[in-house]
């Protein structure tokens, strides 16, 4: 099975400080395979998710402030847009990176050009 990648989606006004940033499309993606969920957002955010330890996975309409890497407590939003954000609960969690820094998380709030190809796919391999 080849991987499945999908573009992390971002507002045109947020794009000219991400592309300075290295966060931009070009370093940001969420590459589904067989065994595993690769996320990244330049340097900023990056997972490693075993398939198995997706327990649920939504859309989510919870209001959104900001656009970039942001999170406590095991809950991340990696962002570029306020639109097609994706929830995927985790059990057991994993260990992502923000910054270079080692981080616990448990749920990933992750926006996506297109959020119903992804839950799509993640709901039928479970």
């Amino acid at each position: 099975m080849s991987d499945n990648v999908f573009g992390i989606s971002y507002s045109p006004a947020l794009l000219p400080l991400v592309l300075l940033l290295g966060m931009g499309p070009k370093h940001s993606c969420v590459r589904v395979g067989q065994d595993s969920i690769s996320v990244t957002m330049g340097y900023g955010f990056r997972a490693t998710i075993p398939r198995q330890n997706v327990r649920a996975v939504m859309p989510d309409t919870a209001s959104v402030g900001a656009w970039g890497v942001h999170g406590w407590r095991g809950t991340w939003l990696v962002n570029g847009s306020s639109a097609g954000i994706v929830r995927m609960e985790l059990e057991p969690g994993v260990r992502a990176w923000v910054m270079g820094v080692p981080v616990r998380l448990t749920t990933l709030r992750i926006s996506v050009n297109t959020p119903d190809e992804l839950m799509s796919l993640l709901r039928r391999s479970r």
